[in-house]
């Protein structure tokens, strides 16, 4: 089987950082979402940006820009579901989604994310990591998805359905369990404090 197509999350309203796109701030000379596109794209056959508004803001990363088909700002299953319907056109099987403020997403996320899939018929596996607590703490927007059930999601959508493991646990949905040593893989930046400490990580002070 090829590759799945990547598809990164932008579509949020990044209210804690006072609106506009998170994936535009700069990071260590580059903004988060170049960082992503850097660590993502190398895993997969090719790769798009889901996000709303005006998609010029986005044009030099040369990437398509799709827009949520579900209206409201529903959240990551819309993004989920964008991707899938640009992926259904590609004729792929599946698609991997990231989210585009996590600057440090593991460089083998694809293949640990298939891996945990062996065998189902319609791969469906989010990340997770282990917790002291919790035991372990899935990351919904770091998922793989089967085209397959983008009609199903379609559907769940429209009858109101919002969060993204009720979804995956009707499918039979899996986890991927992503070692958290050090720097947590999925850190992501939703504060300017998280900015802060994201430059800290990258100098090596954190």
């Amino acid at each position: 089987m090829k590759r799945p197509l990547g598809v990164i999350l932008a579509g949020g309203l990044a209210s804690r950082m006072g609106g506009g796109d998170k994936g535009l701030l700069p990071l260590g000379g580059q903004t988060l979402l170049v960082r992503v596109i850097d660590r993502l794209g190398p895993q997969v056959d090719d790769l798009a940006l889901n996000a709303n508004g005006d998609a010029a803001r986005f044009a030099g990363l040369g990437l398509p820009v799709l827009p949520d088909s579900i209206g409201g700002f529903v959240g990551p299953l819309a993004g989920v579901l964008a991707g899938l319907d640009w992926a259904a056109g590609q004729g792929a099987e599946q698609i991997v989604t990231a989210a585009a403020d996590t600057p440090f997403l593991p460089p083998d996320l694809v293949v640990r994310l298939r891996a945990a899939g062996d065998g189902m018929e319609t791969p469906l596996v989010l990340a997770a990591t282990p917790d002291p607590d919790r035991g372990t703490v899935r990351h919904p927007t770091f998922g793989l998805w089967p085209v397959a059930l983008r009609d199903d999601l379609r559907a769940a959508l429209t009858d109101g359905l919002r969060k993204v493991v009720i979804w995956t646990d009707r499918h039979g949905g899996r986890e991927a369990v992503f070692p958290a040593d050090g720097v947590d893989p999925f850190f992501n930046v939703n504060t300017p404090d998280d900015l802060a400490r994201a430059e800290a990580i990258l100098e090596g002070t954190a």
